[in-house]
């Protein structure tokens, strides 16, 4: 089935639909990983973005219910130059096209994704509309260019959970306050639009996880009796995220914190600091970072498309890793609290197990706190 793409800047470019007929309007992006695309599909941080990869060959091993991140599919459109309709792994229970269907999620193949990557590199990310009933390009460019974008929109109460609930190695459980592990320590952990590896990380390191939704007051938090707060990641601009920032400026030296992601960058503005948008954002599992502390560099799992401005955080803030490729901000430190947040994702799936060592960090903050 013919499908258009039209971008915002006027370019058009057509392909076929793998999954059936839709129409969508969002962010254009790529990823870089050659493999994980399940985990990038279920993802909560591309909400209100359309997802190209730049490996050329995707759906080869299918798609089975252990390497979900997440309870659904969150990008509007999945944009590959080759699907593979059967695939080759025993582990597989369906096939990516049949995972699309059900979430409605547009799977499109047979495009130039070299192009579309190079396009972006150059231009930035952009908005873009793609159609399989739609197919005239200039419809498809004004409906891009009239879409709101992700800049200073609240995504994460799209994807944050309604009500709290324990982290179990079978998933989801319901809360029962009384129901303490004194073996574990206790971590309260604000669902941005959370990755069940950061849970299945915590729980693996020790931790008794309860979930709770973004907008969890800190008096709430506090009322758990937590030995440490977790801040995950999350879709869209955090300083489009409402009534985050205070509660955690109210946290701040009572808890140790730790912050992935669209957290770090929640902890970066509850700091005093700002954030910006990036040129085309990083997102892949290959990017190379720096920790300053050890002179170590660190292959990382990423995907963001903001980033804190380092020169807005206060003195007692501490740069702790840089990108190396364009040497924006990667992870810090507060000096005078225990807080350490960093803007990859040392959960990895998919990805490098370079940074795991951050949940053991965490570990160590609370084991002092104590």
């Amino acid at each position: 089935m013919k499908a258009l793409i039209g971008l915002e800047d006027g370019t058009v470019i057509s392909g076929y639909s793998f999954t059936g007929p839709g129409e969508a309007v969002g962010e254009i992006v790529f990823n870089t990983s050659m493999s994980g695309y399940q985990e990038v599909l279920t993802d909560p941080s591309y909400t209100g973005q359309l997802v190209t990869m730049t490996y050329p060959l995707i759906g080869n091993y299918g798609v089975n219910e252990e390497d979900m991140e997440s309870a659904a599919v969150f990008p509007r459109a999945f944009l590959v130059r080759e699907y593979q309709a059967f695939p080759s792994n025993f582990r597989a229970s369906a096939t990516l096209a049949d995972m699309l269907k059900k979430y409605n999620v547009l799977g499109i193949e047979g495009i130039d994704t070299r192009m579309i990557t190079r396009l972006i590199r150059k231009t930035g990310a952009m908005k873009a509309a793609i159609s399989t009933e739609d197919l005239d390009g200039e419809s498809l460019v004004k409906k891009a260019q009239g879409w709101a974008g992700l800049v200073g929109r609240d995504m994460v109460t799209r994807v944050s959970c309604k009500e709290p609930y324990f982290w179990s190695p079978q998933g989801p459980a319901a809360v029962q306050l009384g129901n303490r592990d004194p073996e574990k320590y206790r971590v309260v952990a604000f669902d941005f639009g959370v990755k069940y590896n950061q849970l299945r990380l915590l729980s693996d390191y020790g931790c008794q996880v309860i979930v709770v939704p973004a907008t969890t007051s800190a008096e709430e938090v506090l009322a758990l009796e937590p030995d440490g707060v977790f801040l995950s990641n999350g879709p869209g601009d955090p300083a489009g995220v409402e009534g985050v920032v205070n509660n955690l400026k109210q946290l701040l030296g009572k808890k140790p914190i730790f912050g992935i992601c669209l957290g770090h960058q929640m902890l970066g503005l509850a700091y005093g600091g700002t954030t910006y948008k990036l040129k085309f954002g990083h997102r892949g599992g290959n990017q190379p970072v720096k920790d300053l502390t050890t002179g170590k560099v660190e292959i990382t799992s990423q995907n963001h498309g903001f980033c804190v401005d380092p020169d807005s955080l206060p003195p007692e803030v501490e740069v702790t890793h840089i990108n190396l490729n364009d040497g924006s901000l990667e992870g810090m430190r507060h000096t005078r609290y225990p807080a350490f947040s960093v803007q990859y994702h040392p959960e990895y799936a998919p990805g490098p197990h370079d940074a795991e060592y951050l949940f053991q960090r965490f570990i160590d903050l609370m084991k002092e706190s104590c």
